[in-house]
């Protein structure tokens, strides 16, 4: 027997409950962890309430990292022994394969060997939010040195790890958040300008930092914002939006769209983890700036795995600055 996290209805924190459950041998080509740390994301949040890209039978698990230490392997597992020390490639399905738990139940092909210099709790906070920013800066939006790049929600994880890469190929990172409480810290986290999108006219302030405009927008929330981004990016640009955190409606901006000919891209992460060369790849490149330090997972706050209802409440709050791990 083993705690799992798993909710009965939908709802907010407060539907999670800690209970313990028989987890199965690994089959072919699985690899049973015992897991020491857990990378938070606000997918997980969306998945409890109902309002995420997957609607899980009920009592559903849930989570999309995790890190901890090999306890067996199954039949035809390369690679891996009881023992190694690994972390969790986020898979398609977290009801399938849900990461909040003591004991867990990978597809070889998702389990990385971390490096040794990341502890569990940074490793626990790596590949969602790498592999999310990577796949949308670099594969698909070809981020170049010199470039401005335009990055909202710019304290959450996806955010701050954006505005490494940003800085790794030499392009210019711009962040874009609600307030300036947080602009000291986003400035200190290497980005080269930040604009609080309440206090300010961000396509003014866009414009001014960027007279050419800009040709690359990560976006997470949507909503009115649409409108001062695409006023302010340039002549065949591309917003690749990851998100939604506005409750409001989203404007297509019309006049914008087609004097520029930009790009509205919709992007899932899945879009790198299912394709085996291009997840290649994004490992190489997120494996390399760890190992040079170029790229850093920046951490919130920690929580025991007996607060997991706290976590999310905290999760919740929009008061975190990077990932919120919860340990077990």
């Amino acid at each position: 027997m083993a705690r799992v996290v798993r909710f009965h209805e939908r709802g907010g924190p407060e539907v999670l409950r800690i209970e313990d459950v028989e987890v199965p041998p690994p089959g072919p080509g699985e690899v049973r962890i015992r897991v020491k740390a857990l990378g938070l994301n606000r997918a997980e949040a969306s998945m409890r309430k109902g309002t995420y890209i997957e609607t899980p039978a009920l009592p559903s698990g849930l989570g999309l990292e995790a890190a901890g230490i090999v306890e067996a392997v199954g039949e035809r597992v390369d690679g891996f022994a009881p023992g190694d020390a690994v972390s969790i490639i986020p898979p398609r399905s977290m009801a399938r394969w849900p990461a909040y738990g003591e004991l867990v139940t990978f597809p070889a092909e998702l389990v990385v060997k971390h490096p040794p210099s990341l502890g569990f709790e940074a490793a626990a906070a790596t590949w969602m939010q790498y592999l999310t920013a990577y796949g949308a800066l670099v594969d698909i939006a070809g981020l170049g040195r010199g470039e401005p790049v335009v990055i909202t929600a710019a304290s959450s994880s996806v955010g701050l790890a954006a505005i490494q890469i940003a800085n790794s190929i030499g392009a210019v990172p711009i962040a874009v958040t609600r307030t300036s409480a947080k602009k000291a810290a986003l400035l200190d986290a290497g980005a080269a300008h930040v604009v609080a999108s309440q206090e300010e006219d961000l396509e003014a302030r866009l414009k001014e930092i960027a007279p050419e405009g800009v040709r690359v927008v990560l976006d997470a929330v949507g909503g009115p914002i649409f409108t001062p981004l695409t006023a302010a990016m340039a002549r065949g640009g591309i917003l690749l939006e990851y998100g939604g955190l506005s409750p409001e409606a989203t404007p297509f901006p019309l006049f914008d769209v087609l004097a520029k000919t930009l790009t509205l891209r919709g992007y899932l992460v899945h879009e790198i983890t299912g394709n085996p060369e291009r997840l290649e790849a994004a490992q190489r490149f997120i494996l390399d700036g760890l190992a040079s330090g170029a790229l850093k997972p920046v951490i919130a706050r920690t929580f025991p795995f007996d607060k997991i209802v706290k976590a999310h409440r905290f999760l919740e709050s929009g008061e975190q600055f990077g990932k919120i791990v919860v340990t077990v």
